[in-house]
């Protein structure tokens, strides 16, 4: 049965999150809050987690997956950024945005579009999910926990452990985060195209 790890909101216990990070290491998929909604995470050069990450999520590899990371210096490492596309990435985050970028050498071909060869990033606002990535110490590859079926992201942890118990390693319950997935935005293009709006501000993006 999935591990539940209850941490303070502000002051989450290293202990626990050590504990979680070693489930990451050993080929699991957790559920984290995020400052929109919740999501699965996974290491990002495990392909069995990776294929089991889609498998859960419902989704295929033409569903374009998130790498969460710290700050936008890692993000930059993953990802081709002009001068144009870092000034906007540097207004807009952390918070509650995904950018899709091309992706650098850094990304496993298989978990960049297979086409595009682009992938989802962002820089989370949430205070329990960098430190887990700090103790982790590189991005997590990530989607939005939708179950296959439903319209909107799952919140509750418990909920979360019941149903997908026998799938997950273990769930990180920091308390309530928001109900809203992030604001998609590509800006592969000149101009920022929107993909899907959700709790992040269209304005701070300019659109």
């Amino acid at each position: 049965m999935a591990q539940l790890f209850e941490v303070h909101p502000d002051n989450p216990q290293p202990r626990l999150l050590k504990q979680a990070v070693a489930l990451l290491h050993k080929g699991g998929i957790l559920a984290v809050p995020t400052d929109s909604s919740y999501a699965l995470v996974c290491h990002l050069d495990d392909k069995a987690a990776v294929d089991a990450l889609r498998r859960i999520r419902g989704v295929d590899d033409k569903h374009h997956l998130t790498l969460l990371c710290r700050d936008l210096s890692e993000l930059a490492a993953y990802a081709r950024v002009d001068n144009r596309q870092y000034r906007l990435l540097k207004s807009a985050t952390p918070g509650p945005y995904t950018f899709i970028l091309e992706a650098s050498k850094e990304v496993p071909r298989r978990v960049s579009h297979p086409s595009r060869k682009t992938i989802g990033l962002r820089v989370p606002e949430h205070t329990t999910l960098l430190e887990l990535l700090a103790l982790h110490g590189a991005p997590l590859l990530a989607t939005t926990l939708i179950a296959p079926g439903d319209d909107m992201p799952m919140n509750d942890p418990a909920e979360i452990r019941e149903r997908f118990e026998h799938q997950l390693a273990g769930v990180i319950d920091a308390g309530a985060c928001p109900l809203e997935p992030t604001t998609v935005v590509d800006i592969c293009g000149e101009e920022p195209e929107l993909i899907r709006e959700g709790r992040g501000d269209l304005a701070r993006i300019g659109l």
